[in-house]
């Protein structure tokens, strides 16, 4: 080796690196999302959203039932909590309702759809019967079950439809008869259009808009080439612009988009424009729970239609885009478990819970926010009315029986066990491993006493 001149070794440098791709970089972000995308493709996600979104939904209603319906309750001389209290009573009953249907399989689901469909149209019928019939807001579709409880049949015959669809559409595509379009529109089309007849009697148009909503969901899940989906869906535009062109009242609806005063004219739009003020007034996060101006007498059916409209003023921006991601989050777990499924009866069922539900909240959300006309249809487990909670939570408590019956989720919840059920079996798995207990020994040593050994 050689030597510089100072007698020294030469100084050894480090080889230089290769110009090669650099590790990547911890990002936190991307961490992030690969933890929310894990999790979100696990097998019991869509079990989890429906269960504890509509469990949130329908407690948050409560609160804001309570909330909204204080000051139309002292108006008619009955106690603040009258319209909680009964709201609380359709909770429990729907809850019941919801976990039984949660528990019941496929088959007994279709069992009931025929008894459901004959029961919602035999009511329907009652209704239009003189003395048995109750008309409310002008829309004659409630029967009195006693004192202060009634009853809206065209809100079972939702139910009815869904479930009585799924199983003759599943039915049929186990013959494989869905092919011919005679099969797919008969006699799901005509039955519908029964239901529709019914409903549009007592002039409540806005159920009859999500049940057609609902026959457009089953005949889309159902594989409908576009030229029959179209054709169906013309001859629906063509009946509901009669009826909408043949209606002052709903023609001073439509006629109330956009309207920024409460009289637009010879138009009345004060509920859409007192509904757009409370909106308004509730900024980012609120007036604070209680403390709305607009339910004081200001706005019409604080505590059913427009719920929304005092859930943005006393909670503001935050709570109503929080009820916003609820929704998002059911309807998205029930598009997941449709498309999961290789069951044609839950698929059909689950959609067409899932059209029900999301539909029924866009139309009453947009009637709030001023985009749609005002359909009179309440926001779904969250309004007043029990007539629409029991039916709602009965099929939510459908979608989460089909949740549970997905394959991986079965064995998901089949491999879960309680803690507590963890610990004493870990328990008793170490007792096992030191030796027998002490009770066992002296329980030995009692009978050999009695049996005279030594």
């Amino acid at each position: 080796m050689s030597s510089s001149r100072t007698g020294r070794p030469p100084v050894q440098r480090a080889p230089r690196r290769s110009a090669g791709p650099r590790p990547p970089r911890d990002n936190p972000v991307g961490r992030l999302y690969t933890r929310v995308r894990r999790a979100w493709d696990r097998p019991l996600t869509a079990y989890y959203l429906i269960l504890g979104g509509s469990l949130l939904i329908t407690v948050l209603g409560l609160v804001m039932v309570y909330s909204a319906s204080q000051i139309t309750a002292l108006q008619l001389s009955l106690p603040g909590s009258y319209f909680f209290r009964k709201q609380f009573l359709a909770a429990v009953l729907g809850g019941l309702l919801l976990l039984a249907a949660s528990r019941m399989p496929s088959k007994l689901h279709r069992a009931l759809a025929y008894p459901m469909l004959l029961g919602s149209v035999f009511l329907m019928i009652l209704v239009q019967v003189p003395g048995i019939g109750v008309a409310v807001n002008g829309n004659q579709n409630w029967i009195s079950v006693g004192g202060p409880f009634q009853l809206q049949p065209s809100e079972f015959g939702k139910l009815a439809l869904v479930l009585w669809g799924a199983d003759l559409l599943a039915r049929k595509q186990d013959k494989r008869l869905l092919a011919q379009w005679k099969h797919m529109l008969v006699p799901l089309v005509p039955v519908a259009f029964m239901l529709l007849g019914l409903i549009m009697l007592g002039g409540d148009m806005g159920t009859a808009i999500i049940l057609t909503a609902i026959l457009f969901g089953l005949l889309w899940l159902a594989g409908a080439p576009t030229r029959l989906f179209g054709g169906v869906l013309a001859v629906a535009l063509t009946i509901g612009f009669i009826l909408i062109k043949t209606s002052p009242n709903r023609m001073a609806r439509l006629s109330c988009l956009g309207a920024t005063e409460p009289q637009s004219g010879p138009v009345d739009c004060w509920q859409a424009v007192h509904g757009i003020y409370a909106l308004a007034s509730g900024g980012l996060f609120g007036s604070g729970l209680g403390a709305s101006v607009e339910k004081w007498g200001q706005l019409p059916e604080a505590h059913t239609d427009f719920i929304f409209a005092i859930t943005g003023e006393e909670l503001g921006l935050a709570g109503t885009l929080s009820v916003l991601a609820l929704f998002a989050a059911l309807g998205y777990a029930g598009i997941r478990v449709a498309g999961r499924t290789e069951d044609p009866f839950v698929r059909y069922a689950a959609g067409g819970v899932t059209t029900w539900i999301t539909a029924q909240a866009v139309i009453n959300i947009g009637a709030v926010l001023g985009l749609l006309p005002i359909a009179g249809v309440p926001l779904p487990l969250f309004s007043y009315g029990g007539s629409a909670l029991l039916p709602t939570m009965f099929a939510i408590g459908l979608l989460i029986a089909f949740a549970r019956e997905d394959p991986a989720a079965r064995a998901a919840l089949a491999m879960r066990q309680p803690r507590f059920g963890r610990k004493r079996a870990a328990v008793r798995g170490s007792a096992g491993a030191a030796g027998p207990r002490r009770w066992n020994t002296m329980r030995r040593r009692a009978a050999a006493r009695s049996s005279g050994e030594r």
